[in-house]
């Protein structure tokens, strides 16, 4: 950890929203990331428990204690959210009202939104990539386009309160770039 990234999230709480299937990487990284900078991490969920993370969607990964059912959060208790891909992880998010209810409601707050790979089928199913510029895994980009977004093959794309990345090989910008759009956005949990 660099002595310059201490402390830039101390005193934020970011949520991150994930369900069985979700990448692991995709999960574990970000959290790093927000933590090393000082930042406490809240893994929010469908159902209480623990979720079990995936490699390559097909390979068992780390178990991880959930902290919170997402139905029982609010948008207010946090500064920015995190949404990890995985291929079934977002599928499930989306289907389930409470997820797509809080994921509409954080972007709408303005708050500050990290989203990679998979992880924007949550945003299309919340009908609030329209008019917005971001990036994900290949096979989601027409459904960003068919929501109304426009999709571009970047590493990281920052657009307003809204940053994304294609896949894990763009985590270290993309974990970077969460905590600089997340230190340099108002705070607003606590």
């Amino acid at each position: 950890m660099s002595a310059s990234g201490n402390g830039r999230l101390a005193g934020r709480t970011v949520a991150v929203l994930a369900t069985n299937g979700v990448e692991e990487v995709e999960l574990v990284e970000p959290r790093r990331a927000v933590e090393e900078a000082g930042g406490t991490v809240r893994l929010l969920s469908l159902e209480p428990g623990e979720i079990q993370a995936m490699k390559s969607d097909v390979h068992a990964a780390g178990r991880h204690p959930v902290d919170q059912a997402v139905s029982e959060a609010s948008v207010s208790d946090f500064d920015a959210l995190i949404l990890p891909g995985g291929t079934t992880n977002p599928d499930h998010l989306r289907q389930d009202p409470a997820a797509v209810a809080f994921v509409r409601d954080f972007v709408e707050s303005g708050r500050p939104v990290g989203v990679i790979c998979h992880g924007p089928w949550t945003l299309v199913e919340a009908d609030v990539v329209r008019g917005r510029t971001l990036t994900s895994y290949p096979s989601v980009r027409t459904d960003i386009r068919n929501a109304g977004g426009n999709v571009v093959d970047e590493e990281v794309v920052v657009d307003g309160n809204l940053v994304s990345s294609r896949n894990p090989r763009d985590l270290p910008a993309f974990c970077a770039t969460l905590v600089e759009v997340f230190a340099n956005a108002e705070q607003h949990a606590g």
